[in-house]
């Protein structure tokens, strides 16, 4: 707990410095503060859905390539829902999370269920085919073609001098709220503590009579579920397309790898973490990609800490 404190201190000493550092390089309160705001809120949708990468691997094991696809498909749900069925694009959570566990289960019992302690090479193949399949399944069923959800009720708000769209800021709530839904799930409820019996010794859970398969199963579901709800959360902010959830996989993983595997609060940290950033890192670097800088902290902290900031060493 206190290396989890400190390491937390650590990285808010860090972000202070950063802060201090665009803000008078930008020579703007206003600009720093626009740019913080739009990260922590950006970085909340990455915490969710680097949630449900950590979640898989830290119990399977297995890198998921599929995420981000998962990802994609909760966004055409969410589409066609609310152009179809006229439904507000939020309340489409009540049918994308269900529909995303069910197609998670389904794709760990029979695909793969198959690899679970064979190769690495193996889980990496499948996974990428898994994700080419849903990415030309959505291709064909609906062509390249963009699509937007605008928000009906979508109103800028005034927060400490910089200003953010509702939509931001219900994606930013929405995306805590669900993050610490599992943490819950994972830390107060009997089926959390055999998903982490599992992840700890599978073959000791599994003597003490836990149906690891089960519950291998409705971990992979869970964190596809996660990845829906982050497709739905973010469908109203981003151009919905076959391919739209390629760039939040790329960036769950740096998340992910920079929180620690495995570790579910190193999740939410490097979520927010990466999202500040890649948004400040516009204001050290104008005219060049965010993501530049987000992929040099991301090595700089792969050559401090291989682990990671939550994970444990080898």
């Amino acid at each position: 707990m206190n290396r989890t404190i400190s390491r937390a201190g650590l990285a808010a000493v860090v972000a202070a410095a950063v802060i201090a550092g665009a803000w008078a390089r930008s020579g703007s309160g206003t600009v720093t503060a626009q740019a913080v705001l739009t990260g922590l809120l950006l970085g909340g949708v990455y915490a969710l859905v680097a949630m449900g990468l950590t979640l898989i691997f830290g119990v399977l094991d297995i890198v998921n390539f599929a995420h981000g696809a998962f990802m994609t498909l909760g966004m055409y749900a969410t589409a066609l829902l609310a152009s179809s069925a006229g439904l507000n694009p939020y309340l489409t959570l009540l049918v994308s999370v269900p529909l995303l566990f069910g197609v998670g289960y389904v794709v760990q019992r029979h695909m793969v269920s198959r690899t679970m302690g064979g190769s690495l090479a193996a889980q990496l193949l499948l996974t990428l085919g898994i994700a080419m399949l849903l990415e030309n399944s959505l291709l064909l069923a609906f062509s390249g073609d963009t699509r937007t959800v605008p928000v009906s009720f979508d109103t800028p708000l005034r927060v400490l001098g910089a200003v953010a769209d509702l939509s931001r800021v219900l994606a930013f709530v929405g995306a805590m709220s669900l993050a610490g839904a599992v943490w819950l799930l994972l830390t107060r409820t009997r089926l959390g503590t055999a998903i982490r019996a599992v992840a700890a010794n599978p073959e000791g859970a599994s003597l003490v009579g836990l149906d690891v398969r089960r519950l291998h199963a409705l971990t992979f579901a869970a964190g596809t579920a996660c990845a829906g709800a982050a497709g739905t959360l973010v469908t109203p902010l981003v151009t919905v397309e076959p391919t739209a959830g390629e760039l939040f996989n790329i960036i769950g993983f740096v998340v992910v790898v920079l929180g620690g595997l495995g570790s579910v609060p190193g999740a939410v940290a490097g979520g927010l973490i990466i999202g500040l950033t890649e948004q400040l890192g516009g204001l050290y670097l104008p005219g060049q990609s965010p993501l530049l800088v987000v992929f040099g902290v991301f090595v700089l902290v792969l050559l401090w800490r291989p682990q990671g900031l939550f994970g444990r060493p080898a």
